[in-house]
């Protein structure tokens, strides 16, 4: 009742401590389920906030995967290219080697070849780094905010008093 919340320091405060009729029997029953509703309450907003962080995470890993998927697509494309321009280049080899006629074609073929190699060899080590860089994609970050998170519920046998602590720093990291 309001006259233990706000009346003596002494006799108020050793009935709530000693756990004696006057305190807990007063207000005690929906003080604790105004702590359990607020708990749960913060608990679901954690656990809401820790699904966004990881579902951000994983979108931003996703796309870094897409993003390599499509630079060795280019890495492909560049490499069959050049194996197309290798083909014709010693086509057009094998008929200047035969007694047909004198022209030299063949080494622009090949020189194309060669530089497409080369693009494909460059793009094909981007993708492999940009690829190596977001595989797996899993949410490291939301996994340790949930392993901190754990570690601090698991460190309240002290009475709870770093639990309003906790609460509230949690509460005050995901609002800002």
């Amino acid at each position: 009742m309001s006259d233990g919340s706000s009346g003596g320091s002494g006799g108020a405060a050793r009935g709530r401590a000693d756990g004696m009729p006057g305190g807990p029997r007063a207000g005690g029953p929906q003080n604790i389920a105004t702590a359990i509703t607020d708990v749960s309450e913060r608990f679901a907003a954690l656990v809401h906030e820790e699904i966004e962080l990881a579902k951000a995470e994983v979108s931003e890993k996703t796309g870094k995967l897409a993003r390599g998927a499509i630079v060795a697509v280019a890495a492909g494309v560049f490499l069959v290219t050049a194996l197309f321009f290798t083909l014709v280049g010693f086509a057009l080899l094998i008929y200047y080697a035969l007694p047909v006629g004198a022209f030299a074609y063949f080494w622009g073929f090949f020189a194309m070849a060669a530089i497409l190699i080369v693009l494909g060899i460059l793009a094909g080590l981007v993708a492999a780094r940009v690829v190596k860089r977001g595989a797996p994609p899993t949410p490291q970050m939301a996994i340790e905010e949930a392993r901190r998170i754990r570690e601090s519920i698991g460190s309240m046998p002290d009475g709870g008093a770093g639990a309003g602590q906790t609460g509230g720093g949690y509460g005050q990291t995901g609002a800002g």
